[in-house]
């Protein structure tokens, strides 16, 4: 998961600059979890085939957005506007609180991340923090998020020399890491991995890639980022060249942290090291000076990245409630021009989600892959939309038939691996996402209130129904421990 801090530019960029930002907008934490990750689905073999999935399938939801940049560009309030325009008031508000809830399990993920490292690199704290899933650990993870909702509160927004601090704590360790494991790769260990049969317990090649994916989604959460950047080019047609440069940049990047480790220890080792395991791959490697290295690289980065993810989630929630898809409610700001209702809110559903945590069996993995599970609706509904204005030819006035042939086809691959991902994330967080969106509905219901209109279309009470059966099963299958988290 990357910040997708806004950028604030002064002039026009050129490709390099450009493509540097969509660089920055992608990498984020998830890149250390990615080594035990992978190892625990699979070998080298489905590494290689999951990587050529999620790489052809996220290039094609990166262009998507920026087809949708380019086609409707008045529709600038998010990703949840596509779901609005595209299919209804009910799908878009549920878009947007889907959305909202993935931010904001990002930045519960954040501090689970960062209090299982701080254990690390301390041992003493460990019997204290665990692995962020200790109440001292959700203690000062919630005094944190109420401290920073405080700083938003007065006005504090994310600064130029933060961001290149943190771009600086990302990139740096992931350079050593890449050289240095490449200079220790022993080939014999990387054939032992090739077919993945040991860490996967004998799945097919199949399940183990379906395995990884929601942990791909997880790693380039942020790439709808990439589409804002258009308003800072130099020239137009460099927007789609720093769209691709960018994106394969950071494939590269994913692909190799993941597949290298895979030549430094057994899978079954790495599958058992903790969280974040590239610093147990570089220590293997090198010693306790380079696990040390990369989580303090790692912590520096999420608190830096975290004051921006806090305020892209409040931003989510303070845009639907301007577009009157949230009560007007959330929509008030404070005399510092602060959406303090939409901040206030998104730190208390981070703070249920930390406490939540305290009940799963691997907070930090249960967080990240419901950051992912939850920004599959938004992406796939935005993918579809897509696909619609370019069936209709809506946007493409004077655009070339061979062009639009071209984003129609990119838009129907990208809906389809984003449908993909939905069923590879599995019923478990489906039946999590209709416990959240059910009862938000009532702010739905609140809203159209508040205008004096009409609740649900036909269409969208379907939706509704569905949605409450799926939570009504969800409770039960929970409650009885038929499901366990």
């Amino acid at each position: 998961m990357a910040s997708t801090t806004g950028q604030r530019a002064t002039s026009k960029l050129g490709l390099p600059a450009l493509t540097g930002m969509v660089v920055g907008s992608m990498v984020g934490a998830g890149v250390f979890q990615l080594p035990a990750r992978f190892a625990g689905q699979t070998g080298v073999y489905g590494a290689v085939i999951a990587w050529a999935i999620a790489g052809l399938g996220m290039l094609t939801l990166a262009l998507v957005f920026q087809t949708l940049a380019m086609r409707k560009p008045k529709l600038d309030n998010g990703v949840y506007v596509y779901a609005r325009t595209g299919f209804g008031v009910y799908p878009g508000f549920l878009s947007a609180v889907g959305y909202w809830a993935s931010a904001c399990a990002g930045n519960a993920f954040y501090w689970v991340l960062i209090m299982t490292t701080l254990s690390q690199l301390f041992p003493e704290l460990s019997p204290v923090l665990g692995e962020g899933d200790t109440w001292p650990a959700f203690i000062v993870s919630v005094a944190a998020v109420w401290g920073v909702f405080l700083l938003i509160r007065r006005g504090v927004r994310e600064a130029a020399a933060v961001n290149f601090i943190v771009t600086i704590a990302k990139l740096v360790p992931l350079a050593l890491f890449l050289l240095l494991v490449a200079f220790f790769f022993d080939w014999d260990v990387f054939v032992g991995n090739l077919s993945g049969d040991a860490g996967a317990g004998g799945d097919s090649l199949f399940a183990q890639v379906q395995g990884t994916m929601l942990i791909t989604v997880f790693v380039f959460l942020g790439i709808e980022g990439a589409s804002v950047y258009s308003r800072y080019a130099k020239k137009r047609s460099d927007v789609g060249r720093a769209t691709v440069l960018g994106f394969l940049s950071v494939l590269a990047l994913f692909a190799s942290v993941s597949i290298l480790s895979y030549g430094i220890l057994p899978q079954a080792e790495i599958a058992a090291l903790p969280q974040p395991s590239a610093g147990g791959v570089l220590e293997a490697a090198v010693g306790p000076w380079g696990g040390a290295f990369i989580r303090v690289g790692l912590i520096i980065s999420v608190l830096g990245a975290y004051l921006a993810w806090q305020l892209l989630a409040a931003d989510v929630v303070f845009a639907a409630a301007k577009d009157q898809d949230l009560p007007r409610y959330f929509a008030k700001q404070n005399s510092r021009e602060v959406p303090e209702r939409a901040v206030l809110w998104t730190s208390i559903l981070v703070t249920l989600i930390l406490f939540l945590v305290q009940f799963v069996e691997d907070a930090l993995d249960f967080t990240l892959d419901l950051t992912a599970a939850l920004s599959l609706a938004p992406y796939a509904l935005a993918s579809a939309y897509a696909v619609k204005i370019a069936i209709r030819r809506d946007g493409y006035e004077g655009a070339a038939p061979a062009r639009r042939n071209r984003e129609l086809v990119i838009a129907a691959i990208s809906t389809a691996y984003t449908l993909f991902l939905i069923w590879a994330a599995g019923y478990v967080f489906l039946f999590i996402a209709c416990i959240l969106l059910a009862p938000a509905t009532a702010l739905y219901v609140v809203a159209r209130r508040q205008q004096q209109a009409k609740v649900f279309t036909p269409a969208g009470l379907v939706v509704f129904i569905v949605i409450v059966a799926f939570a009504v099963v969800g409770v039960v299958l929970l409650a009885t421990g038929s499901v366990q988290l």
